[in-house]
């Protein structure tokens, strides 16, 4: 046996035994040693899939695209990686290559059909009908035609299929959220039973009742989501992080005395407990404590955006100077003008009102009232989007030229020279009395915006109805500061602000309001 088949051989056998890590450099050897087989190049980057170096797998495969457009397994794993890294028309140029080859070929069919609900494209349905067609045992796929439906109009056949999967599947955790959020857009008070149900029939998996946990309070229902918490607490009493839930969620709710005792008692020694502990601190006044809590959180984490929001909450409350470093140098918190072609704000808004008629409130987000489009807004395949998107990095590279000197201990002026992209984008609508959005922060990205589409005249009152609060705390932390700008929203103009910034708007009536969002991150990350 040659070197080259004796390395793949000992990749094949760590990749059974599930030890990746050994798999890829058996597998690299292999290569090494003969570097023109395409098995072993595709076998090396199965691997590195594994391992989650989707980067590491699209530069395997590049050298060999000329061969793997032939073939179809080359194809569907290079679709994968460019699918997980967000390169979504890439992933559906290689899903579509691996089927011209092997038409059934069942992961290319279902990684296609769910580029196609990703991107919005209009075939989603048939996408997953044909997927189900080879491989009819597979929840995930159900699941994807039940999301579909749903964005198709057909409501009831998508519940039809959800409640099927939760009874079949009750540990089945995508399946119970998506019921959960139809229940929750049919105005159902008991939204969450799904979680509770699966809670009584699998009463040994502990995933339910933390996604519970978090549903409930990602949509202001702490004081539940605590109780959710606390319940499983007694179930699973080695499971430390359920009493972390716990103090959470109770201080969110208010009731400080119950998280302080829950805190007291914790065995759990990490930065996120650090992190979350720091916030209750801050709610009972100990902003030294809560300092010391942040130094320990962001030593492990030191760029998390968490955790500098709280750091700014607390150096604005002790009246330390490095407040307004962190967010007050001039040029950090703007509002500009988009840089796009006459007429492209009037025709973003006609096509996202039609994609908005098919949307609803999402959980777990800011949003009070109103709709949020599905998924990835500028993964979608419509040209405008496309021409949207071009004219706010534009826009984008405009601001970056306001901003203060590079600075390397900053959070956000150590990426002044880094590239940038967008990885969420979205857009929200609102027209409810009373709609708005709670002050949040967005942990992923280095800068957040609103570039506002639809502004309603009372916006331009004295009551800033509507107006964008940057820099106010969150409502659970019971504190007094006013925000640290108030914006008033312009047709047509972006807001742009650093993600470590806590940031809402104030009610307004029933005009309608539109905005496009996004998050900025470097291009590697």
């Amino acid at each position: 046996m040659s070197d080259a088949a004796a390395a793949h051989n000992a990749g094949n056998i760590a990749l059974r035994n599930g030890d990746a890590a050994t798999a890829a450099r058996h597998f690299a050897a292999a290569c090494e040693a003969a570097p023109a087989n395409l098995d072993y190049v595709i076998d090396h980057a199965i691997a590195l899939q594994k391992l989650e170096q989707h980067g590491g797998v699209i530069a395997r495969l590049a050298g060999h695209e000329a061969a793997g457009q032939r073939d179809a397994r080359y194809a569907s794993v290079r679709a994968t990686s460019h699918r997980a890294l967000g390169e979504l028309a890439e992933a559906a140029r290689w899903y579509d290559a691996a089927l011209a080859v092997e038409p059934r070929r069942a992961r290319a069919l279902h990684g296609r059909a769910r580029v196609a609900i990703e991107r919005g494209e209009s075939n989603a349905l048939a996408r997953f009908d044909m997927a189900l067609s080879v491989n009819s045992g597979d929840a995930d796929l159900w699941l994807g035609k039940a999301q579909a439906l749903e964005v198709a109009g057909d409501i009831k056949g998508a519940r039809i299929i959800a409640e099927q999967l939760c009874q079949q599947a009750p540990a089945f955790i995508p399946a119970l959220t998506f019921l959960t959020g139809l229940r929750l857009a049919a105005g159902e008070t008991d939204f969450t039973a799904p979680f509770a149900d699966a809670a009584k029939r699998v009463p040994q998996d502990p995933n339910i009742p933390s996604t519970h946990a978090e549903t409930l309070a990602g949509l202001d229902y702490a004081s539940e989501a605590a109780d959710v918490a606390a319940e499983a607490r007694q179930r699973f009493p080695d499971e430390p992080h359920f009493g972390f839930l716990e103090a959470v969620h109770a201080g969110s709710a208010g009731d400080w005395e119950r998280a302080e005792r829950v805190f007291s008692g914790l065995q759990l020694d990490t930065p996120l407990r650090a992190l979350h502990e720091a916030r209750h601190r801050i709610r009972a006044g100990d902003t030294p404590r809560a300092d010391a809590l942040l130094d320990r959180a962001l030593a492990a984490n030191p760029w998390d955006i968490q955790g500098w929001a709280l750091r700014g909450i607390v150096w604005r409350l002790a009246g330390d100077a490095r407040a307004d470093w962190l967010h007050e140098q001039a040029g950090l918190v703007e509002l500009r003008p988009l840089e796009g072609r006459a007429g492209l704000i009037a025709d973003a808004v006609t096509e996202l009102r039609r994609l908005h008629a098919g949307s609803a409130m999402p959980l777990g987000q800011s949003l009070r009232g109103g709709t949020q489009t599905r998924g990835i807004l500028f993964d979608r395949t419509e040209p405008l989007l496309a021409e949207l998107h071009q004219a706010i990095l534009s826009t984008l590279e405009v601001h970056r030229q306001g901003f203060p000197a590079r600075d390397d201990s900053h959070p956000l002026l150590r990426h002044r020279e880094t590239p940038w992209k967008l990885k969420g984008s979205w857009s929200v609508r609102l027209t409810g009395g009373g709609d708005y959005h709670t002050a949040h922060i967005h942990p992923q990205g280095i800068l957040s915006s609103a570039l506002y589409l639809v502004v309603p005249e009372e916006a331009h009152g004295p009551d800033q109805q509507g107006w964008l609060e940057v820099g106010r705390p969150p409502p659970d932390l019971g504190l007094d500061l006013p925000p640290i700008r108030a914006i008033e929203p312009q047709v047509g103009h972006l807001a742009l602000f650093p993600s470590t910034l806590y940031h809402g708007t104030t009610s307004f009536g029933s005009a309608e309001r539109m905005t496009v969002a996004f998050d900025v991150v470097t291009a590697s990350g």
